[in-house]
């Protein structure tokens, strides 16, 4: 092991290859699956399934991979995640028909170990690049999903199916950093619980899909109440084992800590709007307003451009994030993120009527998503103890997952019940979903101000020890 891996700096910039990957693998394919799917004679609908595929092998591998990263070691399950994107990603670029499509886009659901995992070695090599370390990471994966769905757009002008090879380079890359990281001294153990699992994927599967498929079936319809009420029970009764487990999947118990649990609902508030509100931000840029009154009538590349500009501001917010929490402590933090989240909203509601005024609105929500990825992914981290990082990191990567998919179903159900005869949206349908993202974005900011920091055991801000209000002891 070369002593440039081993120090913060080589660390970080070998981690942050793995997290460039991720984010290409999760911006690339969204842009490219209309066109691609009509030079392989893959429908809306079956284009409609590959997303929700994806979707649920996000939910499955969240937990299952955390945990077996902390039984078997950080740095072994993060080299097995970054194959399976890798090969994903090769087999999409191969070979683009239904099924290898199907199975590419599953094994890439891989990338949401990545974070959990890389956590995980950070905090036990490098305790000291924490936050900082955690800020820059966040940074580079919303360039990353900005950029590769640019390039990936790009390369398939010429020809459909050339944008799918975007990921190739990377994963190669990836594969390489992830072969000379280090692994984290965490203490190791434990059994895997194969019934808590099963229960648990079934019931996120069932989850996932009444989501996804609930304004399909339509909310009331009994395949959805059927779907809902299966995971419902499936998910009580996973609970259930796992308190009763002598080696649980996933310790439920970690969220009886109020430090993990406010940490954990605030992720599920700000992803509900900042990320649940992305498809419909694309719908509005490309609406044209000679048709419906509304909307800024631009292309897919522009769309893009306008994506690209929220993940930069997402990462500048993300960057000044360490520094703002040492200087105002994370509870303040985690309440400004919910305030200036329902901002950005409300300023859409007020100014949506030239691209000049939807961009403000726009780029403030991107600032919102860029703090609350770096400050709630740092603080998961550190309310737990090191054996548990990973694991904690994984519980909070599913908040983020399960806010994003709600906030995705509360807006389609919206938009479904202020639908036109013309098919279009009225515009009421897209003011009441700033409204609904921007009062959850205020209940984010109320369960913030909540939070009563960090172990005073914990490393923190640079080193610093963790008084309990979260500030410098």
């Amino acid at each position: 092991m070369t002593r440039g891996i081993d120090s913060g700096r080589g660390l970080l910039a070998t981690m942050t290859v793995i997290v460039v990957c991720s984010g290409v693998v999760q911006g690339y394919l969204t842009p490219l699956l209309p066109k691609v799917g009509h030079h392989v004679g893959i429908g809306s609908v079956g284009q409609n399934n590959l997303y929700l595929l994806s979707q649920v092998a996000f939910a499955v591998m969240t937990p299952l991979l955390s945990r077996l990263g902390d039984i078997h070691g950080h740095r072994r399950l993060l080299r097995v995640c970054v194959g399976m994107v890798a090969g994903g990603s090769l087999l999409i670029a191969v070979w683009p028909t239904t099924v290898p499509l199907a199975v590419g886009m599953a094994l890439q659901g891989a990338v949401v170990g990545f974070f959990p995992l890389l956590a995980g070695i950070l905090r036990s090599r490098a305790p000291e690049h924490g936050r900082v370390g955690m800020s820059v990471l966040v940074g580079a994966l919303l360039i990353s999903i900005g950029l590769g769905g640019l390039v990936a757009g790009a390369l398939s002008e010429g020809h459909a199916v050339a944008g799918l090879w975007t990921a190739v380079p990377l994963g190669a890359l990836a594969v390489t950093a992830a072969l000379v990281l280090p692994d984290s001294t965490a203490p190791r153990g434990g059994d895997f619980n194969f019934r808590a699992a099963t229960l648990l994927t079934l019931g996120l599967v069932a989850l996932v899909l009444v989501l996804a498929q609930g304004e399909t079936w339509g909310w009331m319809s009994s395949e959805s109440l059927v779907t809902a009420a299966l995971a419902v029970l499936l998910l009580v009764v996973w609970v259930l084992v796992e308190r009763r487990s002598t080696h649980p999947l996933v310790n439920v118990r970690l969220l009886r800590d109020p430090r993990l649990a406010v940490v954990s609902a605030h992720t599920f508030c700000a992803a509900f709007g900042t990320i649940g509100f992305l498809g419909a931000n694309a719908v509005f840029l490309g609406t044209d307003p000679n048709g419906t009154g509304y909307g800024m009538g631009l292309g897919s590349q522009a769309i893009a451009f306008v994506s690209l500009a929220m993940v930069v501001a997402g990462c500048l917010g993300s960057t000044a994030t360490p520094r703002l929490a040492r200087r105002v402590g994370d509870r303040v933090v985690l309440g400004a993120v919910g305030v200036i989240g329902a901002a950005g909203f409300l300023s859409l509601i007020v100014f949506h009527g030239s691209l000049s005024q939807y961009l403000v609105g726009a780029l403030v929500v991107g600032l919102a998503t860029g703090m609350f990825e770096s400050i709630t992914r740092t603080l998961a981290a550190e309310v737990v103890a090191e054996a548990e990082t990973a694991l904690s990191v994984g519980l909070n990567e599913l908040a983020l997952s399960l806010g994003a998919a709600i906030g995705a179903a509360v807006i389609g159900a919206l938009f479904a019940g202020h639908q036109l005869a013309s098919g279009h949206i009225a515009l009421t349908g897209y003011v009441w979903s700033w409204g609904v993202c921007a009062g959850v974005a205020l209940l984010g900011a109320v369960l913030g101000l909540a939070f009563r920091g960090v172990p005073a055991t914990g490393i923190g801000r640079v080193g610093q020890p963790l008084a309990q209000s979260g500030d410098p002891a």
